[in-house]
């Protein structure tokens, strides 16, 4: 049921993402669908590719692309001022995504009993990988490399399930609630990583 849960608000919440940022760079509808599609099950297919999981299991989760495209449509037909939000709104909707994406990802790896270095990277790959994929087909710099918090929370969703801290529902839910948290602080108050950078 968590899983499933999870799932759910991850993928409305990249859907509308996705959405957005098509609608922001003035894209016509079929773009808006699909950079929506890319952005709710980019990171999924990424993660199956690498943890040996068929990318064409993506393909039965018919309920999952139903929900997507009801939240894309939702998006499409909000009227405009209310989309002008979208700095505060949007970055809210990707911190979730990014929560419950990392903890569902970090599940898959943890059930196929793969290492805690598998079940992080898979925590990171669902969490940022449709988020990755969205900016690049957007043309802007992907949000999890730049100097904004962001790939570390779904590292810390991977340790916590990788090392068995959240195992039951509360404790899942009471992670995703967490890492949200943090995210939204980390975007609020522009926590950033150390970054280098080379004179010219």
């Amino acid at each position: 049921m968590t899983w499933e849960v999870l799932s759910m608000i991850g993928t409305i919440a990249f859907a509308i993402s996705g959405a957005i940022v098509a609608m922001e760079e003035e894209y016509d509808i079929l773009g808006v669908y699909i950079l929506g599609i890319v952005t709710a099950f980019g990171g999924g297919a990424i993660r199956n590719l690498l943890i040996g999981v068929p990318v064409s299991a993506l393909w039965e989760q018919g309920l999952f692309f139903q929900i997507a495209l009801l939240s894309i449509t939702a998006v499409f037909l909000f009227p405009n001022n209310l989309l002008k939000h979208w700095q505060k709104w949007g970055n809210f909707t990707d911190a979730i995504g990014l929560s419950a994406f990392a903890i569902q990802g970090a599940l898959y790896a943890s059930e196929m009993n793969h290492p805690l270095s598998a079940v992080i990277v898979a925590a990171v790959l669902t969490g940022s990988g449709g988020g990755i994929v969205r900016d690049l087909l957007a043309r802007r710099k992907p949000l999890v490399l730049k100097a904004e918090i962001y790939a570390v929370w779904a590292i810390l969703c991977g340790l916590a399930i990788g090392l068995k801290l959240a195992v039951s529902s509360f404790e899942l839910y009471t992670l995703f609630i967490v890492i949200t948290g943090l995210r939204v602080l980390s975007y609020t108050y522009k926590w950033k990583l150390p970054a280098r950078r080379l004179g010219t």
